[in-house]
């Protein structure tokens, strides 16, 4: 009788490599995220000698009476409304630019998009002041539009690039024969590159949607209501309260921040699916 004897293959230093720098990077993602989340169970002295542990009793309350304030629900419905008013427009929008650069072919189509491009260079800070006489003049200011419009501008050039990308890789076929059978470019948009474009739809709607919930700069500038306020505002209001009081802020922040973590679990699928899309040919 003979044995046989199986070998591994040895293991990919290149493999072990990427895995150690993933597990690195998920370590220092996880534990702010972790220690944010547990600090708001703890009581102040406990957060003062144990900030990282776990609680040694567990205070429930903080989150209780921050979940039955009306404050907090104001602050999440308005970050809400102004989120979801900016990834509505700039899909709509970006949507409909992406797939004319990539279908349809005109004079100075090259030279537009290298234009539109630019905008990816200059941060909104770095526009605050023109935006802000602009606003003011539309009679936007303290308003709803007057935060995401500006948002949905600075979105545009990033969201037209992935999108772009995306119906490039649609077969111009399905255009052609489209167009001989009489359908036109809009119909074609409308009822084939939409239903064939939702994860990179779903990419661009949660990038968009996240960026403008964690928003600072413009909501700060353009308004002026504290009933408008969005959440990263209210979280200032809110500190200026309780200055002292760092586990109740520490739960008032894992809370705003929850519904962008639920939506990025939900749609990963889809970011992935939209992200590498057009990545392999063949």
């Amino acid at each position: 009788m003979s044995n046989t004897e199986t070998t591994r293959a040895p293991l990919d230093p290149a493999v072990i490599f990427k895995a150690l720098f993933l597990a690195v990077v998920a370590v220092f993602v996880l534990v702010p995220l972790l220690a944010t989340l547990l600090g708001g169970f703890k009581s102040l002295g406990e957060l003062r000698v144990n900030p990282f542990g776990l609680p040694r009793h567990w205070e429930w309350q903080n989150y209780a009476d921050i979940l039955f304030s009306t404050r907090y629900w104001q602050l999440l419905r308005n970050s809400l409304i102004i989120s979801t008013l900016t990834v509505t427009l700039t899909l709509i929008v970006a949507s409909m630019a992406a797939f004319t650069f990539a279908h349809v072919r005109f004079y100075g189509s090259s030279m537009l998009l290298s234009y539109l491009t630019l905008g990816l260079l200059f941060p909104a800070a770095t526009a605050v002041l023109p935006l802000f006489i602009k606003v003011r003049d539309l009679g936007l200011l303290d308003t709803y539009f007057g935060v995401a419009l500006p948002q949905v501008a600075f979105s545009l050039a990033m969201s037209v690039l992935l999108l772009r990308r995306f119906f490039k890789d649609i077969p111009y076929e399905l255009l052609e024969a489209a167009l001989v059978d009489g359908c036109s470019y809009i119909k074609f948009f409308r009822y084939v590159t939409l239903p064939l474009s939702r994860p990179i739809l779903a990419t661009v709607g949660t990038i968009t949607f996240v960026n403008s919930w964690n928003a600072y700069l413009l909501p700060l500038v353009m308004l002026n209501t504290d009933a408008l306020y969005p959440w990263p505002l209210g979280i200032m209001v809110y500190q200026g309260e309780y200055s002292s009081e760092w586990h109740l802020i520490l739960a008032f922040i894992t809370l705003t921040i929850l519904p962008t973590i639920i939506l990025f679990l939900l749609a990963q699928k889809h970011i992935v699916a939209g992200l590498t899309a057009g990545a392999v040919k063949g």
